[in-house]
């Protein structure tokens, strides 16, 4: 029986890849280096900020001006990440029918913590969830298990209560490792054919197909 259900954040509870785009190419620009589409960022993003940045300039951390381009990216979206981020239809009506059928409800992203929190307070009714947490010092990226298998164990549950439910492969391949199934989302930034390449166990074409699956 699950009691827990774990939720990405970007291209699964919420559509944030034009105030992603939007930021890093504020932040490519200023640096003069040339900007992408916004379809350009559903592949970049996925693997946190860092990774982000990574791919959208082609400079490696550590390297000569990426550093002014992440601080760049992180000023940027401090102040425009609710711009134009929605709530994906039917997922707030979804999450209130979990909570109702007993079971709680928790956030894992490769999003730096402080910007999860943010767009969770503003998005979503606090009490929804009892867990809220994205990439923070004490843990490695997502798809390491690291983050995860803490998450469960602090909130004191077995592995076998749990799901994780994200729209990409880092999603299901985090689940993986953790030794938990996942829900692949088919209508966040990935799609599809990358969930079933990853082996999700089950696939949501519409937000409600999570009930279905509980």
């Amino acid at each position: 029986m699950i009691k827990l259900c774990i939720f990405d954040l970007d291209g699964t509870l919420i559509d944030s890849v034009e105030d992603l785009a939007d930021s890093t190419n504020y932040a490519l620009a200023r640096r003069g280096l040339p900007t992408h589409p916004v379809k350009s960022y559903y592949t970049f993003v996925g693997n946190g900020i860092p990774k982000l940045i990574e791919r959208a300039s082609g400079i490696p951390q550590g390297e000569p001006g990426y550093q002014e381009i992440y601080d760049g990216f992180m000023e940027y979206y401090d102040a425009h990440s609710t711009d134009k981020t929605v709530v994906y239809d039917g997922m707030p009506e979804v999450v209130q029918q979990i909570n109702r059928r007993g079971i709680l409800c928790a956030v894992l992203s490769n999003k730096a913590d402080v910007f999860v929190k943010q767009l969770m307070e503003t998005l979503f009714p606090a009490a929804s969830f009892v867990r809220v947490q994205g990439k923070n010092d004490a843990y490695p990226a997502k798809p390491h298990p690291a983050s995860l298998n803490a998450l469960i164990k602090e909130l004191g549950m077995e592995k076998s209560e749990c799901i994780y439910v994200g729209d990409s492969n880092v999603d299901v391949f985090t689940a993986h490792n953790a030794g938990i199934p996942c829900i692949g989302v088919e209508w966040g930034f990935r799609g599809r054919e990358e969930l079933v390449a990853a082996g999700a166990e089950f696939l949501a074409q519409k937000p409600f197909d999570i009930l279905t699956y509980l």
